[in-house]
């Protein structure tokens, strides 16, 4: 099982998916700007946050089934799901293989880490310390947020993101290694978003993956980086609105 919690009332359900190393906390300012209309549920996935200890697996077939397991005790009468990083990928797997379960994803600069031109520098550096889980989470997290900052974590902060290390690993190697869900299958509504000051294969993977799925739309978040919904909550829950006052 996997840690939840919901904010909001009324039987649409939006639910907020978190990406590697994170955890729901890291979605809270964007979950209090769309819980006014709606249910909004956040979970820790499995091995991170509050969903920790987990012995796994930690493969995508294992994260949609938790995805699949929140949306069923949601009973939501509509069900968008929003995924930052990684956990974009687990609502585009879920619409692939449970279209009935969900009305619309968002996505935000989501990893296309299994195509041969992908350069994402955290992933890679991870899993170059692949035999040392602990080590391999440092340097994902160093890659995503400095050296400086890092340094700045509280010992306890550091120690609980290092014991991450086996679950990033297992995910990240499951991505590399085949498509978590194919485009002509998710049949969906998809808004795809990416940060204006993003790294450029995270926008070239936002075009992408915009160009690949049969209904998407693409949209830029003005001066945010990758952690975007953490950092411009107001401008990612207006788009996600619109999008969903769209897609109604």
């Amino acid at each position: 099982m996997v840690w939840t919690a919901a904010a909001g009332d009324g039987p649409d359900v939006v639910v907020l998916v978190h990406g590697s190393m994170d955890r729901s906390a890291g979605l809270l300012k964007l979950s209090r700007r769309l819980d006014d209309r709606f249910r909004v549920v956040r979970y820790d996935r499995r091995g991170y946050g509050r969903s920790t200890p987990h012995d796994g697996p930690f493969g995508m077939p294992d994260q949609v089934d938790d995805l699949r397991r929140v949306i069923l005790e949601a009973e939501p009468e509509r069900c968008v799901v929003v995924g930052h990083s990684y956990g974009g990928n687990v609502a585009l797997a879920l619409a692939d293989h449970h279209p009935d379960l969900v009305d619309a994803v968002v996505t935000y600069e989501s990893p296309l880490s299994w195509l041969p031109w992908w350069g994402g520098s955290a992933g890679s550096s991870a899993m170059e310390a692949r035999d040392d889980p602990a080590a391999a989470a440092e340097r994902f997290m160093r890659s995503l947020i400095g050296d400086e900052r890092w340094e700045r974590l509280p010992s306890g902060t550091r120690a609980a993101r290092r014991a991450e290390g086996a679950p990033m690993l297992g995910e990240l190697a499951d991505l590399r290694a085949a498509p978590p869900w194919r485009p002509d299958r998710v049949t969906v509504p998809v808004l795809v978003l990416f940060g204006e000051h993003g790294r450029p294969h995270h926008r070239r993977g936002a075009e992408h993956l915009a160009d690949m799925l049969p209904d998407a739309r693409l949209e830029m978040v003005p001066e945010a980086k990758h952690f975007g919904p953490n950092t411009h909550p107001d401008d990612v829950a207006q788009r996600v609105l619109r999008f969903i006052d769209a897609s109604g």
